[in-house]
This record gives structure tokens, sequence and C-alpha cells, in this order.
């Protein structure tokens, strides 16, 4: 049995992991989960059939089924198995309301067991999109595209959001994968992916800031408190409201880790004084920071790095989230909150983290409060106090050539504002870069869910700007990017039409020289280069 995952950036040797991922993730999981993608486009291959739109109950299923499948997210493979078998039900449901049967083998195939799980991998894994190298590197960017829009879509759901448009985009994009397409078709497709990635983080814009309020200006405590604590990572909003509800009053602090940080920038949760502040930094130096928080841990969706036994009796998982060997927290019920009782138990009896550093971070630039200064950085601009703006947003990683976008931020002008959202700024977000007239030098909007803020303020400085096209703005972009969540970003910006962007620290192995070449040609993509050499070219604006 062999594997063949492209996916993320940090895939081995160029080509892909073929053994174990470097994410942790064995052959088997890596099998399963390619079961799974198949699986559920069997269901949009019978819902193409369906006469009206899919109810929205399916089409938030297809999202959290492939939410399963994003990098970090779920190791469990008993979890894999029970979501497969609930797929193929679900297919079946939808191919009974469509009374037609495609020809298909993905609309009729059968199983219940996990070896027979793994065994279908081997003819529906990511190598049976295409034969040909190029259709199946399209085919490969619209899916991943496709799982990076899933993650938003069901964070957004879980508020009670939702959007028919995209559910029924999931249908089109998911069945057209299971047949031959030319590469234009493909490159239609691609876009598209974009414009509904667009659709989505509004949605998810729109859920975020209807319940818990515009993110304002917030400075964050990286210190801690002599009490027992929670520390939650990943980035479901919902269970963080809950949690804090939850652990009121009990004596116990409840900490942010990674993107869970843009939290303290949410007015809902700024009255909880037990709401103490961030614990750590990127989601890759989990492990270690981890072992000295001392408590619990729940982790709400990816990204989870393999477990060390030392903090595994306290680390949990919820929603699509899961690693073996892991207490889960189940699903909420309709109307009730989900049960975190047996975390803040288990809180109380733990001694309270060790102190790792001992600092402050700001944040809160999402696009509303950035809109409110727009007089202020407009006279920055036009006064010349503000030269450039810089967008480095995008993931974080543990290869050290990710040492270049620390190294781009402390080597830019003074007269650089960086515009950032996602873990890529635990890179440079707490280096002394200053401010310009009172505004910081870095800009957070918050996590990489968050990136809409970006594309929003880009587009408002166009209008206020009166600039025709949005590439003549005073904004680079030097992008990094780790999973599935960049990807579908990286399709919204270049369906906005963003040239030029800057990717790193490679660009994405499931890209054929040809299908990359053509993308340079088109947008103006590039790979990242010197930091001195792109920092010249970007104050150039080339």
């Amino acid at each position: 049995m062999s594997m063949h995952c492209d996916q993320c950036q940090e895939s081995i040797r160029g080509t892909g992991c073929n053994v174990r991922g470097v994410c942790g993730k064995d052959e088997t999981t890596a099998r399963l989960q390619d079961t799974l993608v198949y699986a559920v486009e069997g269901v949009a291959l019978v819902a193409a059939g369906l006469e009206a739109p899919l109810d929205r109950n399916y089409g938030q299923f297809i999202s959290e089924s492939l939410f399963v499948t994003v990098t970090n997210t779920n190791f469990d493979e008993e979890a894999i198995v029970e979501r497969i078998r609930k797929t193929l039900a679900v297919r079946d449901e939808v191919r009974a309301l469509s009374g037609k049967t495609p020809s298909h083998d993905a609309a009729t195939w059968t199983g219940s067991t996990r070896d027979e799980f793994v065994a279908k991998a081997v003819t529906c894994g990511i190598d049976s999109l295409s034969e040909n190298p190029d259709l199946r590197s399209l085919k490969s960017l619209v899916l991943y595209g496709l799982k990076g829009l899933a993650a938003y879509t069901d964070h957004a759901a879980v508020l009670g959001y939702h959007d028919d448009e995209v559910y029924a985009f999931y249908v089109k994009a998911l069945s057209a994968l299971l047949r031959e397409m030319t590469v234009d078709e493909l490159l239609t497709l691609v876009m598209e992916t974009g414009a509904t990635a667009v659709k989505a983080m509004a949605l998810l814009d729109r859920a975020n800031t209807t319940t818990y309020g515009n993110p304002e200006i917030t400075t964050v405590k990286t210190g801690v408190g002599s009490r027992p604590g929670i520390l939650i990572s990943g980035h479901d909003l919902r269970d963080m409201d809950e949690l804090l509800k939850q652990t009121e009053g009990t004596g116990v602090d409840v900490y942010t880790h990674c993107e869970m940080l843009p939290a303290h920038y949410y007015p809902a949760f700024k009255k909880y004084s037990h709401f103490v502040g961030n614990y750590g930094s990127s989601w890759w130096a989990q492990d270690r920071e981890f072992d000295t928080f001392n408590g619990p841990i729940l982790m709400t969706t990816n990204c989870i790095v393999p477990v060390r036994e030392s903090y595994r009796h306290r680390m949990f998982t919820t929603g699509m989230a899961g690693y073996p060997g892991l207490r889960h927290i189940a699903a909420r019920e309709a109307g009730r909150e989900k049960d975190f009782s047996q975390i803040i138990e288990l809180a109380k009896s733990c001694q309270p983290p060790v102190q790792i550093e001992n600092g402050e971070i700001v944040g809160g630039f999402a696009h509303t409060q950035v809109l409110a200064l727009a007089d202020k950085v407009v006279d920055a601009v036009k006064s010349g106090a503000i030269k450039r703006f810089v967008v480095m947003a995008g993931c974080d990683g543990r290869h050290a050539t990710r040492e270049y976008y620390t190294d781009v931020a402390e080597a830019l002008p003074k007269d650089t504002v960086i515009l950032t959202a996602g873990c890529a700024k635990y890179r440079y977000n707490k280096l002394p870069l200053g401010d310009i007239g009172g505004i910081p030098r870095v800009l957070d909007a918050g996590q990489c869910n968050d990136s809409y803020s970006l594309a929003v303020i880009a587009l408002k400085l166009k209008e206020v700007f009166g600039l025709e096209d949005i590439n003549d703005l005073p904004i680079s972009y030097d992008i990094a990017w780790y999973e599935q969540k960049a990807v579908t970003v990286l399709l919204a910006l270049l369906y906005l039409g963003v040239k030029g962007i800057r990717l790193g620290p490679t660009l994405p192995e499931f890209l054929t020289p040809n299908i990359a070449a053509a993308i340079v040609e088109k947008f103006g993509l590039k790979p990242i280069g010197t930091v001195e050499a792109d920092i010249q070219a970007m104050m150039a604006g080339v």
C-alpha cells in the first residue's frame, strides 16, 4: 500500500508524500480520506440529477465531509470510516430523491468496512482524477480550493448562516471532477471556485460579525495568570463562546493559541474577566507549547500536529477535528450548547500554565476597523508617510525557509505597512516594528478565515483613490501558503483581479510546469525570491 498526498506546502521532495505525511498522516488515514472525497463526489453526482436545489442540510454535510480531509484536521481512522458510511447513506438518499442513477461508479459503489474503504482508495485517489498530468493538476487546484471553501462554509453554518449558491457549486464542481474536461473548461471552473470563495468568505464574515460584533483594535497579553487554565486552538468561534460561558465563575482561566488569537478582538468576548490572553505562537510549535501549558487543550478544528504522550491525557478535539486516542467532545444537540464540563473539571486539577513569554500583541484591524481609519490612512498615503502596503497573509509552517517572512518584515522600509491575516503573522507580529503617525506597521485582520477583510480594504482603497484597476493601488502581495484554505484565498484573490502575487515558500507541487506557466502568464503569479530582491521589486510596484 502507498499514498499520494500533495495538498500541502510541506509535502516531501516536491512530488508529494507517498509513505507518510509530513503532517503525521499515515498511509491508511490518507487512503481513507481519499475514499471519503470520492464518496462526497458521489453525493454531488447524484445531486446533479435533482430538479430542485440541493437541500442545505445535504450541502452542510458536504462541507463537513470535505473539511475532515483538510490537512491536520482529522487523523482518527474510526471517525473517518464512520463519516464514509454516513456519506454513502446520504448519497443513496439523494439518489432516491432524484429518481436517477448515473452510470458512474461513484454513484453506485458500496462498502462498509475499514478494509473495503482502504482498498477502494487505490482506484479513486488523486491520481484517478485524470491520466493527463495537466488536467489532473487543474482538477487538484479545484478540489483543494473546494476543501478550503468547505472549512469557511462550515464555520458559517455552525453559526446558522448558509448560502445555497455555495452548496449548488459543490454539486457542480465535485461532479465535474468525475468527468473528462478540457483545459479551458477547467480554467473556467478554477475561476468559478475563486468567485464562490469570495461569497463564502463574505458569508463567514457576516456570520462572525453579526454574532459577536465587529473586531476592535485590541491589545492581547501573552503572559499568564496564577489560576489553572484551558487552552483553546483552531478557528471555531462558537466553541470559544460556549467555553467562556461555561468556565465563568469556575476559577479556571481561558487562553487562546494560534488561530484563536483573534477571538480577543470581538466585543462579545471582552466581558469575560477570565479570558486572560494568548499562549504561545503558531500551530507547528504546539507540541512544546502544549507541554508547558499544564492544563487541558481543546482543538476545535485544524491544525493538529502529532500529539506527545506528555499531554495526550489532557487534549480534546471537537467538531470535524479528530485524533486517535483523544477524547472528542460531541456535537451540540439542537438548541443546546456543547458540554465542556469534563474539560473544566480536569482543568481544576491542573497546575497553572508555565509562563513562556510576557508581552503584548495588538490586533483587530478587520475591514470595519480599518475603514473607520480610512481618512487617516488616505492622508498618510497622500502625504507620503505611507509609501506602500504589503499583504503578508496566509499560513505559517515549520520549515526554516519561512524565516523569509520575518526577514522581509524586519527589512521593509519604515514607510510601509504590513496587512496580515492567518497564522503567517506569527513570523512578525511580535516584532517591534513601530507605527506611522499612530498607524501600527502591522495591521492584523484576524484568522485565515478573515482574509476577506484584506480584499474589502483593498477594494475600498481603490474606490477612495478613484482607481480603475485594483493593481494600481500601492499594495504588493507576498503570501505564505500551507494548506487548502490558503489555496481558496489565492483563488479568491485571482478572481478579484489581483495580479503579481508572490507565493511561497514554494509554488504548489500539484501544479505541473505547464499549468504553473499558464497561471504565471495570466496572473503574474511568481515564487518568492531573496528578501532584498523582493523588497526592491515590491517597493517599485513590480
